[in-house]
């Protein structure tokens, strides 16, 4: 589509009298609205107004775009307004704007629309076609000028060309790689892409540009361009994938920094002394869109399973801690009807249990879902998982729910590809979030629900009937398995069925687990007390911060020695948190929230606490003597290089 077809004679102004910037907007909102543009024309400039708050659309170079995305548009649209005296735009170079676009987009418009918007805002980067318009005596020369310009301008495809050519492992010329958004995804986004772009040619840097648009991702980065990037640039005022970009120097700047000082931005890409990026933990490049390494069915269902538990956990966590302060109250202090109780109390458990642990299955749901289908997904996973609640299907329902609702979605992209172009707008504000959300409500109420509920009920009766030596045995198991990974796989299954009992009013697994999980950190503090010998100066230095992180329920304080020496370390952590689990229930230990340590347990179950404490120290301290006894002596090498540390 080209840029002429969306600005007209009715919609350009060629004079403005306007002396301020809302005097500015006013007037190019009454040219679209006298165009037939509008259905409502407040709301529009509402729209317009929120967009400047979140940062000027005044880009510098005499250039103001204006722009909002919003269902008061009919059709899309741009105005034009020129002044030749300029208005104070708070631009950002400081300088007066004398170029006004105004672009108005409906929600959901057509991919055709969003592009030629995009375009206009690579045009508009160019010095000659600037001066052309500032010139222009008549709308018909406004018109002509950016049809020439259009004519003339690239397409991405094209854009593309030079950056696929530098797959040479052998050229000597550097390459750059860059990712650009803003939050309506119509014009910074483009602007600061060719601004890179053109900057970079100048420099004689090799550069390709990712973009977020409204329309969707561009020349999406590969793991491969990742890989050969000396450099990135994050140009964004929203939300990007950065994670793929682990180990890179990386440059995260606004997006209006990419319009205004790409070379900085390009050269502090290319600098070498600058710290590299780091991947939130368990996430890196090869997470990078298009081309990636093939993964195993059972890691990819681990993957998104995990993606779900991550974003459920800080939900956990409240919520189980906003418990125990209640239970510091009393035991009832949050029921109305029982002597203990207070209001202040009954709030909290409002928050933490009525709010915050209901949210949970919902959360795990909507975030598989994600996982797999990425935003698409996330609707009909959020549904998926409340039905999962309302039909007493617990986190068994929630897992299927989520990744019912990924594949579905899935599914429903691949069927949906060969739709017309006009209609491309519409998926994901409406045939994707449709078809996906009945669907999967459907089948998780009519199909998933009953067999999962059954499920859930039996083995939450299996639990509650647990007694003597089979809770003992629960103990151990789970312990025991927050000690195999401290962190990974092994560790992540125990506590998130333990927490899924613990929603189900079952506190024996989260019992076990957090028993088992404060043993590592402390067995190892004893064991360099007991076993000064048998560790540097160095390892010694770190049974304080082991003891503090132990009693935090901080499992990975561990993991360094494990990493070093894991067939030792981890088989004689095992032992002592398995048994420190297995004592915990036998004595009758009942912790009621999923993490704080040693203050939950103080706060929920304090007339176990001494008991809780015990079966902790018997574990630490079994596990601590095993260790120290299998443990090797360190070489006259580490021992020197653990004092030159400290020199």
């Amino acid at each position: 589509m080209r840029i002429t077809e969306l600005l007209k004679r009715e919609t350009i102004a060629m004079d403005l009298d306007a002396t301020s910037k809302e005097g500015v907007i006013d007037a190019l909102v009454d040219q679209l609205d006298h165009a037939g543009i509008l259905s409502d024309v407040k709301a529009f400039k509402e729209a317009i107004m929120a967009r400047e708050g979140q940062s000027t659309t005044g880009i510098g170079e005499g250039i103001a775009i204006p722009h909002a995305k919003v269902d008061a548009v009919k059709k899309p649209a741009i105005a034009f307004g020129k002044s030749k005296a300029g208005v104070d735009y708070q631009s950002l170079d400081g300088q007066p704007a004398h170029l006004f676009f105004m672009i108005a987009a409906p929600e959901g418009g057509a991919q055709t629309h969003l592009d030629a918007l995009a375009k206009l805002s690579g045009v508009l980067m160019d010095d000659e076609v600037r001066k052309s318009l500032l010139n222009a005596e008549t709308p018909d020369e406004v018109l002509a000028i950016i049809d020439r310009a259009d004519d003339e301008a690239p397409d991405e495809e094209e854009e593309t060309a030079p950056v696929e050519a530098n797959k040479d492992a052998e050229s000597e010329e550097p390459y750059v790689i860059g990712v650009t958004a803003c939050p309506t995804g119509i014009a910074h986004t483009y602007m600061a892409k060719d601004a890179l772009l053109k900057q970079a040619k100048k420099m004689g840097v090799k550069m390709k540009v990712e973009t977020n648009g409204s329309s969707g991702i561009k020349n999406r980065l590969t793991t491969e361009d990742i890989d050969k990037a000396q450099g990135v640039i994050v140009a964004a005022d929203v939300h990007v994938e950065t994670d793929r970009f682990d180990g890179k120097n990386v440059v995260e700047v606004p997006v209006a920094d990419g319009i205004k000082r790409p070379e900085e931005l390009i050269d502090l890409a290319l600098a070498t002394d600058r710290t590299p990026f780091k991947a939130r933990e368990g996430r890196g490049k090869g997470q990078a869109s298009g081309k990636q390494e093939k993964q195993s069915v059972g890691k990819t269902i681990y993957k998104h399973l995990m993606n779900g538990v991550s974003n459920m956990l800080p939900l956990v966590i409240a919520g189980g801690i906003l418990m125990a302060i209640v239970f510091l109250f009393g035991p009832n202090s949050f029921d109305p009807k029982s002597s203990e109780y207070n209001a202040f109390a009954e709030q909290l458990w409002n928050i933490g249990k009525n709010s915050a642990f209901y949210l949970i299955i919902p959360i795990l749901s909507a975030f598989i879902a994600r996982s797999i289908a990425e935003k698409p997904g996330m609707a009909a996973g959020l549904v998926g998982g409340m039905l999962a609640m309302s039909g007493d299907s617990g986190f068994i329902g929630g897992i299927i729910a989520g990744f019912l609702a990924g594949y579905l979605t899935e599914g429903i992209k691949v069927m949906t590809r060969r739709m017309p172009q006009s209609l491309e707008g519409l998926k994901p504000t409406l045939i994707y979030p449709i078809l996906s959300v009945t669907i999967t409500g459907l089948l998780m109420v009519y199909v998933f629900n009953p067999p999962a509920a059954w499920v859930n009920h039996l083995l939450l009766n299996g639990l509650n009937s647990l007694s003597g030596a089979n809770i003992m045995l629960l103990g151990l198991v789970i312990g025991a398995m927050m000690a195999i990974d401290m962190g990974g796989p092994f560790n992540k299954a125990a506590y998130v069925f333990a927490t899924a009992a613990l929603t189900e009013g079952n506190a024996a697994p989260i019992t076990a687990a957090m028993v088992g999980g404060m043993i590592p950190p402390i067995a190892l503090a004893l064991s360099m007390l007991f076993f000064k010998r048998k560790f540097t100066k160095t390892q010694r230095g770190s049974i304080v911060p082991n003891f503090v992180m132990g009693a935090s329920f901080i499992t990975e304080g561990a993991i360094p020695f494990a990493a070093a020496d894991p067939i030792r370390v981890i088989p004689s952590m095992m032992i002592g948190s398995g048994i420190g689990g297995a004592i915990a229930l036998g004595l009758g230990s009942s912790i009621g929230a999923p993490h704080g340590g040693i203050f939950v347990i103080l706060g929920t179950d304090f007339s176990h606490s001494l008991q809780t404490i015990l079966a902790i120290l018997v574990g630490a301290a079994i596990s601590a003597v095993i260790y120290g006894f299998i443990k090797r002596k360190p070489t006259a090498d580490e021992i020197a290089a653990s004092e030159s540390m400290d020199e």
